[in-house]
């Protein structure tokens, strides 16, 4: 283990940036699976169709897929997206705002790709939610916007924790691709170039990725199974 800790500083940079990637990415994907589980819910049906045919999509390809067309695809387009250099987010979060956009095309495939998985978490809550609550709420004449606001989503949000969970720590695992797709430094990234240039044993640097992502994951899941309890012993 002692390529491992000799390049400790190199672990702990590509840990930080992958903790980055990762924490923006579920906020992203947080935002795109509420918005997309809002309208596979829509009395309108168009709407009702769109959020279908996304889900249906992204829950079906490969992410590799949806990492190639966005760090391949997007630039095609002529799009280097720069609308994610949000003011004071890109100064917290350094790679947004500079010239070399794989940072945040990583950011768009996987929120796209986790946001599918999110809605679906999302919908198991709101169905969890009594009807006679959402009927109540239209007797007395809310909207279907206000009853989504003030009704159904708040308690659909606390059923659907342990499975939003589940799909937030698939979706760091799932983050390793993003050093195949350019973006330089990351946890994964860090430790094949030790292992293709410096020539490190790669047993070592894999073991040290491994407990990266575990240390990333482990806490997350061991929250999840504690709330998860919690709820047991209050039914």
């Amino acid at each position: 283990m002692s390529a491992v800790f000799d390049n400790l500083d190199v672990f702990l940079g590509g840990f930080w940036l992958t903790l980055q990637l990762c924490f923006l990415s579920a906020i992203g994907a947080l935002f795109v699976g509420t918005i997309v589980a809002v309208m596979r819910i829509s009395p309108v049906p168009p709407l009702r169709a769109i959020g279908t045919a996304y889900v249906t999509v992204f829950r079906n390809i490969p992410l590799t897929i949806v990492f190639f067309f966005s760090a391949f695809g997007l630039p095609a387009l002529g799009s280097n997206a720069d609308f994610l250099r949000i003011p004071v987010v890109d100064t917290i979060f350094s790679r947004m705002g500079i010239d070399l956009p794989y940072f945040r095309f990583a950011i768009i495939a996987l929120s796209l790709y986790t946001g599918a998985f999110v809605c679906e978490a999302l919908r198991s809550g709101i169905n969890a939610v009594p009807a006679g609550q959402a009927e109540a709420a239209r007797a007395i004449g809310l909207t279907f916007g206000q009853n989504l606001r003030h009704v159904v989503l708040p308690q659909a949000w606390k059923a659907a924790v342990v499975p939003l969970g589940s799909v937030i720590i698939a979706m760091i695992k799932n983050s390793a691709l993003a050093g195949f797709f350019g973006v330089v430094g990351d946890l994964s990234n860090s430790g094949y170039a030790l292992i293709t240039v410096n020539g490190e044993p790669t047993i070592p640097i894999m073991i040290g990725i491994s407990l990266g992502f575990l240390i990333m994951t482990v806490p997350l899941g061991v929250l999840l199974d504690r709330i998860e309890k919690r709820r047991a012993v209050a039914r």
